[in-house]
């Protein structure tokens, strides 16, 4: 039978369940975009720090993995933190995007990476942990040059795994996966699919599948062969 993922509501096929298809995406997106980093996210500064440096690489016009190859080339550098982020010069941090691949944006995201970090400094002293103390965490990530909307989409997706308070945060585009996997266009109900643990993985696979139509499909097949 053939399924529509080509960005409008999509339609399962007519045995393949809910649950269906969110096992079979969570059997493709094993990780989420942090752990491919190399983040191991816990409710600590560097590993918070590190997961918004992500958010400001995946929030350009480039591809996830060289983000994510990135940021990993970021870290292997010794930029793991807001002090250490500041204190690089500008070609340190040049250099290790470029080893990424992040060629196209790298002086430009050099720039806003250490003027965050020096904001960060400022303003929390390096612990985003101060951020989450904030009436309206979205609104002060804002403020941090390179956060946009969707950097601030892609940081909180990740991080409600560890401030539960935020979940279930299911942004516009994991939205967007959801109506091309003909799922509930609900957090409520899109959360309610898997365990409380693998939200932050599922959000990430549903912005998989709104920008991935080849995933989108295969999902759609296997969930209908199952």
């Amino acid at each position: 039978m053939t399924t529509k993922t080509d960005g409008k509501p999509g339609k399962k096929a007519t045995h393949a369940t809910d649950k269906a298809v969110v096992r079979a995406l969570l059997d493709r997106q094993r990780r989420t975009y942090t752990a491919r980093a190399g983040i191991r996210l816990r409710n600590t500064p560097a590993p918070l720090y590190q997961t918004l440096v992500l958010a400001i690489l995946l929030s350009a016009r480039i591809r996830a993995d060289i983000a994510v190859a990135s940021a990993r080339a970021l870290f292997d550098a010794g930029l793991r933190d807001a002090r250490s982020m500041a204190d690089a010069s500008w070609q340190d941090r040049v250099d290790a995007l470029g080893k990424g691949g992040y060629r196209r944006y790298d002086e430009r995201t050099s720039t806003l990476l250490g003027k965050g970090a020096e904001l960060l400094l400022e303003r929390y002293d390096g612990d985003l942990r101060r951020l989450r103390e904030e009436s309206d965490p979205k609104k002060a990530l804002l403020d941090i040059p390179g956060i946009g909307p969707t950097g601030a989409d892609i940081f909180l997706r990740d991080v409600q795994g560890i401030w539960p308070e935020l979940a279930p945060y299911i942004d516009r585009k994991a939205l967007d996966g959801a109506r091309r996997l003909g799922l509930p266009a609900s957090p409520k109900k899109l959360s309610g699919l898997v365990a409380e643990r693998d939200i932050p993985r599922l959000a990430d696979g549903l912005v998989d599948a709104a920008l991935d139509k080849p995933l989108a499909d295969e999902v759609l097949a296997a969930a209908d062969a199952a």
